[in-house]
């Protein structure tokens, strides 16, 4: 049989080998069973109180819908993050640190493919680890606290179940477009350094600097061009009619920094040096 580079290295070989792999498992299992603890929070101490306008944390245990809604809320700006920078950040650097990149490459694989393929597979699996979270919340808030029409945080009247399920899936991908910054960056991070840590821990103190600069006011207008600035907008889909300019925005903040990243991850990886 001829060699034919486009054979080499098949998506669902890459996909059951990152499968296997105990990150893979812990991330997971940590994400499917957060929302049974924040049940359990809820039910231990009872009822959430607020003090004025209703938010977020006051009607999380109206119905399983808000409380969906709470629990992207809690976990959008970490918990996700590390989600999203352990598959994309830990995919190239783990087999450099293996000592396993060369002999991928000496298949051969050639490297535009290799990357490619593996960015493929870490893309599918954040892109299931985000939506995995919000769906388990589904189940046990709806189990726990019952199936009804979501109360919006900002007051008014009810959005009727199947409205606020379209709205939960528009915030879910939302919150999917907004982790792609973190994403491109430990992609590039992993295919710039042997450490799958120094990745993973690059593109989340990407995220925590974000946050420290976007509550520094004095930068004004600047701050809209963090990667984190826009990473709530999807909480405009909670108003009583959808607010689309923030999502718009953030939207294209991040595939756009996601693009550049991405396209110098490819272009280091061309002329990287790999000797493990």
């Amino acid at each position: 049989m001829t060699y034919q580079a486009g054979r080499t290295l098949p998506l669902r070989v890459e996909a059951v080998r990152q499968f296997r792999r105990r990150r893979t498992l812990v991330a997971f299992v940590i994400l499917l069973l957060l929302p049974w603890l924040l049940v359990a929070a809820f039910q231990v101490g009872g009822d959430p109180e607020g003090n004025g306008a209703p938010g977020l944390v006051t009607v999380a245990t109206d119905s399983g819908l808000n409380f969906t809604a709470f629990t992207l809320f809690v976990s959008a700006g970490f918990l996700l993050v590390v989600a999203v920078a352990l598959f994309c950040g830990d995919t190239v650097a783990s087999e450099a640190n293996w000592s396993s990149l060369r002999y991928l490459l000496a298949a051969p694989v050639p490297r535009a493919r290799l990357l490619r393929q593996k960015l493929i597979v870490a893309l599918g699996y954040a892109t299931a680890a985000v939506v995995t979270l919000p769906l388990m919340a589904l189940v046990a808030g709806t189990l726990a606290f019952g199936w009804d029409d979501m109360r919006l945080p900002t007051g008014g009247s009810a959005l009727p179940a199947g409205s606020a399920l379209s709205r939960m899936a528009l915030m879910v991908g939302y919150a999917l477009v907004s982790q792609l910054v973190v994403a491109a960056l430990a992609f590039l991070l992993s295919v710039t350094t042997d450490s799958p840590l120094g990745a993973v821990g690059g593109a989340v103190g990407l995220v925590i600097v974000s946050n420290i600069l976007d509550a520094v006011t004095a930068l004004g207008d600047w701050r809209q061009f963090l990667p984190s600035h826009w990473m709530y907008a999807w909480m405009d889909a909670l108003q009583p009619s959808i607010q689309w300019s923030g999502m718009a925005k953030g939207t294209a903040l991040s595939f756009s920094y996601a693009v550049v990243l991405l396209a110098l991850a490819f272009r280091r990886f061309q002329s990287k040096d790999v000797v493990s």
